[in-house]
């Protein structure tokens, strides 16, 4: 049709117009398409009204519910009943009975104490193992038969308790993959003894892991296929090894402990046995050597003589994932210095008892306990137990992963231990308070610089540890409180020295109060019990003691003024504690000690602070004068002509000799 259209006006002349109508509208294809469109809507239509007319069928379900039958689960007999009475002669309870190893450690949460360490590589000598904090499940209610790595201290009568519970710790290794335990012994003569008690202990607890039997098994003939090794290490002033090699031989065993002797150099380094010792056996960790578990397990009866090496050996078995188990002693509470008892082992010399000064403590790692001498007390000081072992000890094995076993044979809560109770080659502690109720009040164990950190984040912190450093390196001395008179002038100068001694204490009481008084503002925002503890029993001791020394030195100014004796016969004035006070300033003083003071008892009891509380409150803040009679000689005045009386021979007795290094 283009074609027909294009075609020259010249050519076609005047028959274009005829052409255009008679061209059709609608060409064959054109058609096609249109016809096939009405056939198919058509079609649509037709499926649309058939999908109408067509009736839906309806499917009906039915659904039926059974009853379940529950079958309830068979009674456990009698012999499948667990007793809740612990057992006197195996087991964590040792032979102490029901009162022997008890956890005396902080509150159990859903928080692990300790980091997981991932696997160590072969080599290990400059690696450090990654921490990964995991989340360790607990229970509504924790057993305190059941050992927790991380939790500080446990209590324990001996150390053949203390070693029972070790032996679950090794068996609980063990569960996991072969395992190595060192045992390292303190040489000092104190220890002697329980060496002894810890070999006759050693065949049963090697028997009990299945050591014995494992021994001749053709399965475990190489030394790398051995379920446990074992390797024994003396200690005094240097590490030694007892064990050449390690070994799974309980006669190799038992005869290197018996080898141990005494060390006479007298110092302790514990921390560098420690350390020696985990780098020694460090490659035990590696795939090499099947990965083993490598245990540190210490003897030791003091706190240490190189205790400024804690922080190199904690790095170093936090490194090699090394947990540290440690048989020691219970520090006792606020103080560095415990007494041990000792009686000499040969009949020939002196029986009776002395008391050998031992480090010990304290159970924090600054003094957070004031030292005040309570009112006539007298020389002697009462040392209480702190509930946790010495501080670098037990941070070691806090962070380590391992326990503290705070042995005491005379560990008895309730009643009060005597000095003729105490046994020999042991320091006397008086009190000794339930391990549950000491578990919230656990020391910080951190490194010095978190410490300094902790103690900046609060005033009544930094002012408790300041004024203990402060009555720690300046003790206060008793005063006098009995004055017969002869005549005026020798009362007035005994007076007089009364009066001088209180002056030389009154400034030192002043300040100690002065600046607990600086941390008031922020006692409300201590949260820790054992803060809130330390802070008011030390600010209601230091108010009280500061009452007393006050109000005596008004006595003393008043009896200078002259005071007649109201019964002729008396000659001596007596100075004595009661509730009066001498004015009104030293009443609301003493109101004030008295309220912290009781604020501690009610808050903290059963507690070594309650106790040093009870004690404060038990005698009177005010002073009263009373009256006496005292048998006074006559002044010699060189005209006796009665010739001197000898002196009186000391008694006859087998001869006194000084207790050797302990």
């Amino acid at each position: 049709m283009a074609s027909i259209l294009s075609t020259d006006a010249s050519e076609s002349g005047g028959d274009d117009q005829d052409a255009l109508e008679a061209a059709p509208l609608i060409d064959g294809e054109s058609a096609a398409w249109v016809m096939s469109l009405v056939v198919h809507l058509a079609a649509l239509a037709a499926l649309a009204a058939a999908s109408f007319a067509i009736p839906a069928t309806q499917a009906t379900y039915e659904l039926a519910l059974e009853s379940l039958e529950t079958i309830e689960p068979e009674r456990l007999t009698e012999e499948f009943v667990s007793s809740d009475a612990a057992s006197s002669e195996i087991g964590a309870m040792g032979v102490g009975g029901q009162d022997g190893a008890l956890a005396a450690a902080p509150d159990f949460n859903e928080q692990s104490l300790i980091a997981d360490h991932a696997e160590l590589l072969a080599d290990t000598a400059d690696r450090v193992a990654v921490q990964l904090e995991t989340e360790v499940l607990q229970g509504p209610e924790f057993s305190t038969s059941m050992p927790v790595q991380g939790a500080g201290s446990v209590g324990s009568t001996g150390a053949e308790g203390a070693i029972d519970r070790l032996t679950h710790e090794i068996l609980t290794s063990l569960e996991q993959r072969p395992t190595m335990v060192v045992w390292l012994f303190d040489q000092s003569g104190s220890l002697k003894e329980e060496r002894a008690k810890v070999i006759k202990r050693f065949h049963r607890i090697y028997e009990e892991l299945g050591v014995i039997d494992a021994a001749d098994n053709p399965a475990f003939r190489l030394l790398q296929d051995k379920p446990l090794l074992t390797a024994v290490v003396g200690f005094g002033s240097q590490p030694t090894m007892l064990t050449p090699e390690p070994t799974d031989r309980i006669e190799e065993i038992e005869a290197a402990v018996a080898s141990i002797g005494d060390d006479k150099s007298g110092r302790e380094n514990v921390f560098q046995a420690v350390g020696m010792v985990a780098e020694k056996f460090r490659a035990y960790r590696s795939a090499k050597n099947g990965k083993r578990h490598v245990m540190i397990v210490v003897f030791t009866d003091e706190a240490g003589d190189d205790i400024p090496l804690v922080d190199d050996t904690v790095r170093t078995c936090r490194k090699y994932a090394m947990p540290v188990y440690v048989v020691g002693r219970p520090a006792p509470f606020g103080r560095q210095t415990a007494y041990v008892k000792y009686i000499d082992p040969d009949p020939r010399f002196d029986q009776r008892p002395q008391w050998v000064p031992v480090s010990l403590g304290p159970e924090s790692l600054m003094p957070e306990l004031l030292k005040l001498r309570f009112a006539q007390q007298g020389e002697e000081e009462e040392l209480l137990d702190s509930g946790f072992g010495p501080f670098a000890l037990t941070r070691l094995c806090y962070e380590t992963g391992g326990l503290y076993f705070a042995s005491h044979p005379n560990r008895a809560v309730g009643r009060r231990i005597s000095g003729d109770e105490t046994n020999n080659l042991s320091a006397h502690i008086s009190m000794f308070f339930e391990p549950d109720a000491m578990r919230r009040y656990q020391p910080d164990y951190m490194p010095v610089q978190e410490y300094a950190r902790l103690l900046q984040s609060n005033r009544a912190r930094q002012a408790l540890v300041q004024a203990a450093e402060m009555s720690w390196t300046s003790p206060m001395e008793n005063v006098q409180l009995r004055f017969p008179k002869r005549d005026e002038a020798e009362l007035a100068q005994l007076l007089s020295l009364a009066q001088r001694s209180a002056a030389i204490l009154q400034p030192k009481i002043d300040a100690i109060c002065q600046v607990l008084l600086t941390g008031e503002p922020d006692r409300e925002k201590l949260e820790e019990p054992r803060w809130r503890a330390g802070y008011d029993l030390a600010i209601g001791r230091a108010l009280a003691v500061k009452t007393r020394t006050d109000g005596y030195n008004v006595m003393l100014a008043e009896a200078k003024q002259g005071k007649p004796f109201k019964d002729e016969k008396n000659n001596t004035w007596v100075m004595r504690s009661t509730d009066s006070y001498a004015n009104t300033t030293l009443e609301k003083l003493g109101a004030k000690a008295k309220s912290y003071l009781k604020r501690v008892v009610e808050e903290h009891p059963d507690t070594p602070w309650a106790a040093l509380a009870k004690r404060e409150l038990a005698t009177p803040l005010g002073w009263e004068w009373a009256e006496a009679r005292t048998n006074l000689p006559p002044i010699d005045r060189g005209n006796d002509p009665r010739p001197p009386r000898p002196e009186p021979k000391p008694p006859q007795g087998p001869p006194r000799r000084d207790p050797p290094p302990l």
